[in-house]
Formats: C-alpha cells, sequence, structure tokens
C-alpha cells in the first residue's frame, strides 16, 4: 500500500472511530438528562422513557419492573429462587412516619410485621409444637394442659412455662370438734426460658386432693411434671378430731386445724414454690383454723374471731390473660366467731364459719380447699387440679 492510500485509510477509519464515539456520548448524554432531568422525558403519550429522580429518591411510574426476570408479572417482580432480604430492627427502630404496607423484621419478638395503616402488627407464622389446647396470642403459640398429654418439639429452642401442681384438700371436723384447716395451694414453678429439644415429652398435670373427711384426713394434692420440672402438690389441712391430723407440708403448707393439741403445726411450703401455711389459735372454744399456705405467700393464722385467710397465689400473663394461681385455702371459723378464711387469690376455696363443707379450689388453679366447721361431721373442700402452660414465639 502506497504512502496516500494509507494515509487515506487511517483517515477513513478515525472518521469512523470519532463518528462512533460522539454517537455513543450523545446517547449516554441523552439517557443521563432524562435520568436525571424529573418530567423532561415525556412522550406524547405522557409514560416515561427511563426512571426519574426526585432529589435523592428514584422512581418509575409505568409498567412492571423486574429483578432476575425479563418479563416482570407484578409492579415488583424479584425472580430466582433465593431470597429477599427486608429492613431488620428494634421495636425502637421503626420508621417515624410509617404508612400502610411497610414490612419489616423485628429483633425484639423475632416476627415479621408490618403497617396497617394505624399500628403494626405481626405477620402470624403458625405453631412448630403440638399438644394441650393450642392458641395463638399476641404473636405466641400458647399449649395449655389441663389434663396430662404429651407435648411434641419440632424444633428445639427455648420456651416459657407454668408448671402448677394440685392444691391439698381443707381439713374436715368431726361433730363438736371445732375447725378445719385450709389446703395449701399447689407447688407453682415458673421458667421464662427453658431449652427443649427435638423429642416427645410426657406432661403430668396433678389431681387436686380430696377433702378431710369427719374424723379423716385429707389428701395432698398431686405433683405436676414437665421435664425435669416436677412441681410438688399442696399439703394438707388438719383435720379437728379426737385424734386430730396436722397441717401438712408440700408445695405450700397446709393450714393448721382448731382443736386440742397441735394448734401451731401447720405444713411448710417448699422452697421456690410456695409458702407455709398458717397456725390456728390458742385452744379456747369459738377460734378458727389457720389459712393454707400460697405460692406467693404465707396463709394467716386463726384467730379468736375468725379463720385464717389462704395465701395469695402469683399471677402470670402466659396465657395472654394476667391470672393468678396456686392460692391457699382459707380455714374454718367455728362457733362464736364471726367470719371464716377466705381463700387466696388464685383459686384457693373458702373455709366455713359455724357450720358446713369447706369450699374446692378452682379446677387448673392448684388452689387449696378450704376448711370445714363444726356442728356436724363435715369435709374440707377438695384441692383445685394443677395446669402446665406452655409458650414460645410463632414461627419459632
Amino acid at each position: 500500500m502506497n504512502s496516500k492510500k494509507a494515509k487515506d485509510f487511517i483517515s477513513s477509519n478515525l472518521k469512523i472511530l470519532f463518528l462512533s464515539i460522539a454517537i455513543g456520548l450523545f446517547a449516554c448524554a441523552i439517557s443521563i438528562f432524562a435520568f436525571s432531568s424529573p418530567g423532561s422525558n415525556q412522550p406524547p403519550n405522557g409514560n416515561p422513557i427511563f426512571w426519574l429522580l426526585s432529589g435523592t429518591s428514584m422512581y418509575y411510574t409505568a409498567g412492571n419492573v423486574g429483578i432476575g426476570t425479563a418479563s416482570p408479572a407484578a409492579t415488583l417482580d424479584v425472580g430466582g429462587t433465593g431470597s429477599q432480604k427486608i429492613p431488620v430492627g428494634t421495636t425502637a427502630q421503626r420508621p417515624s412516619t410509617p404508612v400502610a404496607g411497610m414490612i419489616r423484621f423485628n429483633t425484639d419478638n423475632n416476627n415479621l410485621e408490618f403497617y396497617n395503616g394505624s399500628k403494626w402488627s405481626i405477620v402470624l407464622g403458625d405453631c412448630s409444637a403440638s399438644g394441650g389446647v393450642v392458641t395463638k396470642v399476641n404473636g405466641y403459640c400458647v399449649h395449655t394442659f389441663t389434663t396430662s398429654g404429651t407435648f411434641t418439639v419440632a424444633n428445639a429452642g427455648n420456651v416459657e412455662i407454668l408448671v402448677v401442681a394440685g392444691g391439698g384438700g381443707g381439713g374436715g371436723s368431726q361433730a363438736g370438734y371445732q375447725a378445719g384447716g385450709g389446703g395449701g395451694a399447689g407447688g407453682l414453678v415458673y421458667n421464662s426460658s427453658f431449652a427443649v429439644t427435638s423429642q416427645t415429652y410426657t406432661v403430668t398435670v396433678g389431681a387436686g386432693g380430696a377433702g378431710g373427711i369427719a374424723a379423716g384426713s385429707a389428701s395432698p394434692g398431686s405433683n405436676s411434671v414437665f421435664g425435669s420440672i416436677t412441681a410438688i402438690g399442696g399439703g394438707i389441712g388438719g383435720t379437728a378430731a379426737g385424734s386430730p391430723t396436722y397441717g401438712g407440708n408440700g408445695g405450700s403448707g397446709g393450714g393448721a386445724q382448731y382443736y386440742g393439741s397441735g394448734q401451731n403445726l401447720y405444713g411448710l411450703g417448699t422452697s421456690g414454690q410456695g409458702y407455709n401455711g398458717g397456725a390456728s389459735s390458742a385452744n379456747l372454744a369459738g377460734n378458727g383454723a389457720g389459712g393454707g399456705g400460697g405460692a406467693g405467700g404465707a396463709g394467716s393464722s386463726g384467730t379468736t374471731s375468725a379463720g385464717g385467710n389462704g395465701g395469695i397465689g402469683v399471677q402470670l400473663s402466659i396465657t395472654g390473660t394476667p391470672t393468678y394461681y396456686a392460692g391457699g385455702g382459707g380455714g374454718a371459723g367455728v362457733s362464736g366467731s364471726t367470719n371464716a378464711g377466705s381463700g387466696g387469690l388464685g383459686g384457693g376455696g373458702a373455709g366455713v364459719y359455724n357450720s358446713g363443707t369447706g369450699v374446692s379450689g378452682t379446677p387448673n388453679t392448684g388452689g387449696g380447699g378450704g376448711g370445714g366447721s363444726f356442728n356436724a361431721s363435715l369435709n374440707g373442700g377438695a384441692g383445685g387440679s394443677g395446669i402446665v402452660v406452655i409458650r414460645y414465639p410463632l414461627g419459632q
């Protein structure tokens, strides 16, 4: 190739190169102009050609947007088989000015939540375990056992658990032999973070003890059990008879009977589960028996004017509703007294005054039975049965 032809060849190719660069730069400038100048690129039909900028926001007002798909079927269509990450944060980190439709993951309660226009609500998952009566309350799965059964765990983790034993029976009285003591509440064990593994657990719900009959002894409550947790049954209320039985030890102790010797022989509670029963008054006609202990406090002692009140139970909201459990039974009053002891909050049965059978503890609270009074061969009230409640976050 001669010199002139070489120069012409180079010149032609440089022109083509420069023209290509110019076209590319022009297209780029048009794209940048359209991308960064809101409203400037509206064709006659009013539909935008490119994404638009508004301050620090970018928007697109026509058609669908696809990520990982060339044929988006919705306003935003994310294709593929992977996952999409959404905002994650605590309750305190929620948007200060939320709008309806926002969605995020809350690390305080480990739940997906959305804003419905007036408040943040949890996107309810499912309960992974089975057993008992299952309810979904405030973002939690609640398994309630009022009778014995099994609890099957699919995913290992920590659960909140309440185990309450059966309450002790209230003491009875033999005709002319004064007043029976209140039954002790069933032991109460609460653990806010109890580890469970993938297996089937046996759940035992303890029965309440029978009330004392005339000259016969009452029966203690039965234990409730879940895994390594054992709640001890409530102690018996003392029975007033020629050969009296005294307040018994248990989850909470039974109250002392009023008659003859042993007025101060009330039952002792189990540490961490319940309190002692109350003593009866001195050996004087017309005095009251002691109240049974509760999970939250000791039973009151009988006085010359009344039977002792049952000890208060413990209030918990594990079912979603604040509820008292494991109250002690009230001690009986006798002729000359003005009152019988009331049952403790948490299902404790009331004692009776002058004559009558003690009130039974409320079922599935572990409440102690109330003491029976004299004037006939009358029984103490039966203890209330126990309960087991397990709770964990939905989706756990």
